[in-house]
């Protein structure tokens, strides 16, 4: 039970009396005055609704007054109007009077928007009585749906009109309520599709189910109220019944009893407007009254007008008024009607305007709570709220009342700035309430990285596990923390086992193997965890985190870079179910991992090159350099010899053509023999290998070398003799050897030899003797042919002088009686030439290609034509070379320029013939004169 006397009172109502309009000249009207003999009246539509007695000659007269003051009216009854309902969502009045004297009131409906001779239609009128037993109407109350109206009386009874009330044909009447006891009030409870009807009368109160058939009730308290003390609360208070008694306001449900207020004094009208209770009572310095007749005051009454916020427990306004008729609301106001026909409006004030009144004294006075539910009632931004509160809070610290003051401060969140609330409570003994804050904080999503920081710490420094957990276990949809943040933290303060739940939850992978591998050392479940990563992700973590998982556990570490080099597919199958083909890394980026684990380096490689053929061409050079190594270090012979056919067998796989030098340097470095020979051989580098041989002067290798080798590059036989030459034991069969495939291949000139030979102190002349003799035989034997030769060119010369003297001084007698061609017996015309060959002309025409040259003659003669232009062109060509080399400082130049052109392509050395002998071509002499000429330029 609430205590009305200690209720703070405001003035939230501005108080005016209603004018008439203002004149022409602008001069305010003076106080508008309705009618004498208002009995009755309501609200709704629009406009005031007035009913009143008969008086004097004036009819009985329902009155309309609009929000324009122009009061308007039409005759209802004949005698009197007792009561009146406008409802608020139809234009419908209905009222309830007398047409004649006695008992007999009469009810009408009345359709306001439709006319009959200038006065709204009356669709309906029956007797409100609904038997013979005369009794006074005391109370009236419609249904919003038009579905139900009740009429309560003096008697105790209550009649219920069921149907479309503003039509006979459609509705029913029945009594639904007997008693002993006046009907002081009715009202309608409408929830959803269940409806309630309140009976109040002197003495008790009943709900009726009217949704129900049988309209079962349930009396619901033993005391009642006077005439118009109950009225029925908007949604904001539930659609509570209030009744007004003497001592106490209660309130009701259907079905039970609610709250009570202890309002004292006598009440005469009760009213609900906006979330306000509005009571008229009698003055407590006058003379109480009947319970029942409460209304019908004197003149000289004083009476009260109290305006109740329920809610917030405040009196909103508070006056004095002389005789009230009733309370209406309309245009958002509260309109007074006194005996004396003088309207007075109460204007509520702006919420502004409230607040600002009222927070002075509020929070003067520290009543916050007030102030709190002052502002919500009046539905304050949430600026203002959060001023409040944080008032509240501040004046609750300031008290040391420290739980309490979170609690305010945690309702300013989104307003306040946060580090206002934190700087307050940073000491250690608060940091529960710093911990509730920043928890809320969390929670509405407000928090930045550094209050996440703050507030795993003060979960660590409370050693609040469970708190923690139920912090950092939250569901995905539901964090409101930066989780990197949350992460650190707890990384650093030591809870590893809580960083690492989240970082895994989060797919914070990175963090996860950081910590895993750095600060709980479990080695083997961070491999298994990079094992159930998509791929892009797998490797990179691979590439980071491999040589600390390859010291730790290298066996798994290389089983797991096996897969993710050839058919990756994560363990959890994280790539999504579309993934059918795995997919691989490149295998060579990852040998750096290998760095001290060559064993596993080994297998990893091995594996790759069996199961991927295209693997890249590091790993087949880094799995050459491996086997090398293993090899050129192995100690056991037979484990030996079987490290050196492996290293041999990849040398040959043909994967190192493109990185020839490479593999070569590798064998080099290791002196893998039979590696560097097989380069060698396959890079036709014949002058390595037999360099090769002899620097292990293996004299036997170096000659198989150039029997195998000579016929594709000649130059070999020449550095063997070089190298034979130079070697002071005793190579005499070595030498004789090379000296007999020189001398069958003519690879060099005698003089060379004898000069190369010379440098060696046991080669002695009969080293030589056969070779020198064999040569000096085939020159003479050369000779022999060139001088044949000559003197059968002379011949021919001589013979062909003749016969051109003879064609010049004597006749050319023709005899030939055969064509040359066709062999048929020569015929005129026939064609003869001074060759003795002579032809049919049709013959000739037919195979001559020119008629000055015998078809027979004309091959040979050609032959020689040729021979004749090309010793022209040489002569030229030597002539040439012969002034640039003598007028050129770099001798050397010149003869490279044409090596460049190919003039030497047939280069054959002669040295000087014997005397009295000359060189029978024209080549000969050019290339004495070369040899000659670069030796003395040496």
């Amino acid at each position: 039970m609430a205590a009305y006397l200690q209720w703070r009172r405001f003035v939230f109502f501005d108080r005016e009396t209603v004018r008439e309009p203002s004149g022409p000249d602008g001069a305010g009207g003076k106080p508008f005055a309705l009618p004498p003999g208002i009995a009755v009246c309501d609200s709704g539509r629009g406009s005031l609704v007035f009913g009143d007695i008969l008086c004097g000659a004036r009819r009985c007269q329902i009155w309309f007054l609009p929000r324009s003051l122009q009061l308007s009216s039409f005759q209802a009854y004949k005698l009197r109007v007792t009561h009146l309902y406008q409802l608020k969502q139809h234009s419908i009045l209905v009222s309830i009077g007398e047409d004649e004297e006695g008992i007999n009131p009469l009810v009408k409906v009345w359709n306001l928007e439709k006319r009959d001779g200038g006065n709204p239609l009356c669709t309906r009128i029956f007797p409100a009585i609904p038997g013979n037993k005369p009794t006074v109407v005391s109370c009236l109350t419609v249904h919003e749906n038009l579905n139900f109206m009740a009429i309560g009386f003096a008697d105790g009874s209550v009649v219920l009109t069921k149907g479309d009330i503003t039509r006979d044909r459609h509705s029913k009447t029945q009594i639904l309520h007997e008693g002993s006891y006046p009907v002081t009030g009715l009202a309608f409870r409408q929830s959803g599709k269940t409806t309630h009807l309140f009976v109040v009368t002197t003495e008790n109160i009943q709900s009726y189910m009217l949704s129900v058939k049988d309209y079962p009730h349930l009396e619901l308290d033993t005391h009642g109220c006077g005439l118009r003390c109950s009225s029925l609360s908007d949604p904001s208070q539930d659609l509570q019944f209030i009744v007004a008694g003497n001592e106490c306001v209660y309130l009701y449900q259907p079905d039970e009893r609610g709250p009570c207020f202890a309002f004292e004094g006598q009440k005469l009208i009760v009213h609900w407007y906006r979330g306000y209770l509005i009571i008229v009572s009698k003055d407590r310095k006058t003379s109480p009254k009947s319970e029942f007749a409460g209304n019908e005051a004197q003149n000289s009454d004083k009476q009260v007008l109290n305006i109740y916020d329920l809610c917030n427990k405040f009196i909103a306004y508070s006056a004095i008024f002389d005789d009230i008729v009733d309370v209406l609301a309309e245009w958002g106001s509260l309109y007074v009607l006194t005996r004396d026909g003088k309207i007075h409006v109460l204007q509520e004030k702006d919420t502004q305007t409230k607040l600002e009144a009222c927070k002075f004294m509020l929070f003067r006075k520290n009543l916050f709570e007030m102030a709190i539910n002052l502002a919500k009632s009046h539905h304050l931004d949430s600026d203002g709220l959060s001023e409040i509160f944080r008032q509240y809070g501040d004046h609750l610290y300031n008290k040391g009342n420290h739980d309490g003051a979170i609690q305010q401060y945690i309702r300013t969140i989104g307003k306040l700035e946060p580090s206002y609330v934190i700087r307050k409570f940073l000491d250690a003994q608060r940091i529960h309430n710093l911990t509730a804050y920043l928890q809320m904080l969390h929670l509405q999503s407000l928090a930045n990285a550094d209050h996440t920081t703050l507030l795993l710490n003060c979960y660590t420094k409370l050693k609040d596990s469970s708190k923690l957990e139920e912090f950092i276990k939250t569901s995905e949809s539901e964090v409101h923390f930066d989780v990197e943040t949350a992460i650190k933290v707890l990384r650093q303060a030591g809870y590893y086992s809580h960083a690492v739940y989240l970082a895994e939850k989060h797919e914070h992978h990175e963090w996860y193997l950081k910590i895993q591998l750095e600060d709980i050392k479990n080695y083997q479940e961070a491999l298994h965890y990079i094992g159930k990563l998509p791929f892009e992700q797998a490797e990179s973590n691979m590439k980071r985190y491999g040589k600390i998982l390859m010291h730790h556990v290298p066996n798994e570490t290389t089983e797991l870079l096996k897969i993710l080099c050839t058919d990756y597919r994560p363990l959890g199958g994280n790539e999504g179910p579309g993934m059918l083909e795995g997919k691989k890394a490149n295998s060579e980026e990852f040998i750096p991992i290998f760095a001290n684990n060559s064993r596993e380096l080994k297998a990893f490689l091995e594996h790759m090159t069996e199961v991927q053929a295209d693997s890249p061409q590091g790993v087949y050079d880094t799995l050459l350099e491996l086997r090398l190594q293993n090899w050129a270090h192995e100690q056991d012979e037979q484990t030996k010899e079987k490290l050196h056919n492996e290293a041999l067998t990849l040398l040959k796989s043909g994967r190192f053509k493109t990185v020839f030098d490479k593999a070569l340097v590798l064998c080099q470095m290791h002196n893998f023999k039979d590696g560097v020979l097989y380069l060698y051989e396959q890079g036709k580098l014949f002058q390595q290998i037999m360099h090769y041989h002899m620097q292990n002067e293996q004299y036997k290798k170096v000659i198989e070398v150039c029997e195998l080798y000579g016929n594709q590059e000649a130059c070999l036989w020449e550095q063997a003799l070089s190298y034979f030459a130079r070697k002071e034991e005793n190579c005499k069969e070595y030498i004789a050897a090379v000296l007999k495939h020189i001398e069958n291949k003519n690879l060099m000139p005698p003089l060379l030899v004898v000069q190369t030979l010379a440098h060696n102190s046991t080669a002695t002349l009969s080293v030589i003797k056969d070779y020198l003799v064999n040569k000096l035989q085939k020159q003479s034997h050369q000779i022999e042919q060139d001088e044949q030769r000559i003197q059968k060119y002379r011949e021919e010369t001589t013979r062909i002088r003749l016969e051109i003297e003879e064609l010049k001084a004597s006749p050319k007698i023709f005899q030939k009686t055969k064509c040359s061609i066709c062999t048929s017996a020569l015929e005129l015309p026939s064609v003869h030439f001074l060759c003795g060959h002579s032809f049919h002309q049709h013959c000739f025409e037919s195979y001559s290609e020119s008629d000055s040259e015998c078809p027979t003659c004309m091959p040979e003669n050609r032959k020689v034509m040729d021979m004749i232009r090309a010793q022209e062109q040489k002569r030229d060509l030597h002539d040439q070379f012969q002034h640039q080399l003598k007028c050129s400082n770099d001798g050397f130049s010149v003869v490279a320029d044409y090596f460049g052109r190919g003039v030497f392509n047939k280069l054959t050395l002669i040295t000087d013939l014997p005397s009295g002998k000359t060189a029978t071509t024209i080549e000969a002499g050019l290339q004495r004169e070369l040899l000659i000429h670069t030796k003395r330029s040496t």
